[in-house]
């Protein structure tokens, strides 16, 4: 019997992305609206929309509250069709070469305004 059509069972294959970069017990993740018409990958830096407290991809020329970096994906969306729930971290260490940054930010501006709310960007993560 093949457990893989079973109803309820599933398959994935694991591709490690490397996005987090320090102990997981530092990692907090939080449930987020995704605001509709995106689709985003995990990694991307996230800015909240302060009116409707909906999550964007953080882009510096934004003036609604998103141009502030506040969160990491911390799995795919599609809200094309509409919101969606999504997790963000809200805390840990993270490679800075699997983040998708918005136009305008670069790896230093999203550093600078993501340490202080405890999320950590490194360059590299240290013989792995």
């Amino acid at each position: 019997m093949d457990l893989n059509t079973q109803a309820g069972m599933r398959t994935d294959v694991y591709t490690p992305d490397r996005l987090i970069a320090g102990p997981s017990d530092d990692i907090i993740g939080k449930g987020i609206t995704v605001l509709a018409g995106q689709v985003l990958q995990r990694g991307a830096v996230l800015g909240m929309i302060t009116a409707s407290r909906k999550y964007v991809l953080s882009q510096t020329a934004a003036n609604d509250g998103s141009q502030n970096p506040s969160v990491v994906l911390a799995q795919d969306c599609d809200s094309t069709a509409g919101d969606i729930q999504g997790l963000g971290y809200l805390s840990g260490t993270f490679n800075s070469a699997s983040l998708i940054l918005g136009a305008g930010h670069t790896t230093l501006s999203v550093t600078d305004a993501l340490r202080g709310l405890s999320i950590m960007i490194v360059d590299s993560i240290g013989g792995v």
